[in-house]
């Protein structure tokens, strides 16, 4: 049975009219409220204190309720790639587009606007998985743990090799989020 206790939701700045959203975000509880009395370092956050000194508050705006989380998930994927982040030339302080994406920039491939914000969310979203699961098992989890028990299995052309989980691994180590124990080839989580 599902649970609809999730909602997505908007932050605007009421300093022009109408009022354009900063942020979309998805939530439960006072989650959207949140966000204006707990500082941190994003541009959010940066955003939400200019609209303050100037006398004004952010306006939070539900704009859809009921909804499964997997339903909030898709709609505030879909709402970050339609308004874009202030990374890719859009309206959104949302951080979903890390810094120094790096690749080589190819002239004869177009990249559709969205796509960037929704391969980011998904990341986001495996990342946080294969965390999850890491800070569950306290022995640690191999990349075959993390590949079949959350079904990342690659497969290309018959062979399979689950890049995609070490590739996930490998960013969660980058990051200091998880360990990896040479004897054991184990990815610990750093708590």
């Amino acid at each position: 049975m599902a649970t609809n206790f999730f909602y997505v939701y908007a932050l605007k700045d009421p300093r022009v009219s109408p009022a354009l959203a900063f942020y979309i975000g998805k939530g439960t509880g006072s989650r959207a409220f949140d966000h204006l009395v707990t500082p941190d370092a994003t541009k959010k956050y940066a955003r939400i204190k200019e609209i303050f000194a100037s006398g004004a508050k952010p306006i939070v705006d539900i704009l859809v309720e009921d909804l499964t989380e997997a339903q909030a998930l898709r709609l505030e994927a879909e709402l970050i790639a339609a308004f874009g982040t202030t990374e890719t030339g859009g309206l959104l302080t949302n951080a979903v587009v890390p810094s120094g994406l790096g690749g080589k920039q190819r002239k004869d491939i177009v990249v559709p606007q969205g796509c960037v914000e929704r391969a980011q969310l998904g990341l986001q979203l495996m990342k946080t998985a294969i965390f999850e699961l890491a800070k569950a098992n306290a022995g640690g989890i191999t990349n075959s743990d993390a590949a079949s028990l959350l079904g990342l299995r690659s497969d290309y052309r018959g062979k399979q090799k689950d890049y995609l989980s070490y590739s996930v691994l490998g960013l969660l180590l980058r990051e200091g989020k998880v360990a990896r124990e040479t004897e054991t080839h184990k990815h610990k989580a750093n708590v």
